[in-house]
This record gives C-alpha cells, structure tokens and sequence, in this order.
C-alpha cells in the first residue's frame, strides 16, 4: 500500500477510529496522522509494535556486543562455559 494513502489527518482519524483501528491489526503497515499538514503522530497495530519492539531490543544486543569486542571485553568460550557451569552447580539444591 503507497504510503500517501497512510497519511490522515487528526479530524479523519476522530471520525474514523474504531475503523481505522481495525484496518491496522489487518494491514499491519501504521499510519501517520497529521495535525495542521505535520507529522504528528504514528499509530500501528500492538502485534507490529511488539515486533518492532522485539527488533529493537535485539539491535541493541548487537551494538552492545560489537562495543564489547571492539573494547577487549571477551573471554575464551572454554572460560565463559566454566563460568556457566559453576553458576548451575551453586544454584542446585544441596550443594
């Protein structure tokens, strides 16, 4: 769907809601609202909000790990796996 056709203005997004509300969750492409012929706004359905959510969360992961390399924040798998091994033994019952 052309963008254009995303583009609405606050007085149709008021008369329209319920309506354009469901056209989201259909299309799952959000929509721009406008107030005075500006960007205001941007409405999309919460299944695409999470996802995008989801997508950010997992960027910044990356970053993250990127600066962590670029910085010497590393060790060898065999040292993090022991790490990991010793955290399972100290959290098991009776040891």
């Amino acid at each position: 769907m052309p963008r254009a056709s995303r583009i609405k203005p606050i007085s149709y997004f008021k008369a329209h809601a319920a309506e354009i509300i469901k056209e989201l969750g259909e299309v799952g492409e959000p929509m721009i609202i406008t107030q005075n012929g500006e960007a205001k706004a941007v409405i999309q359905d919460i299944v695409s909000y999470e996802k995008t959510r989801e997508t950010l969360a997992l960027l910044k992961i990356l970053a993250l790990s990127d600066r962590n390399i670029a910085e010497g924040k590393t060790v060898p798998l065999a040292e993090a796996m022991r790490r990991v091994r010793e955290r399972i033994r100290a959290k098991q019952p009776g040891k």
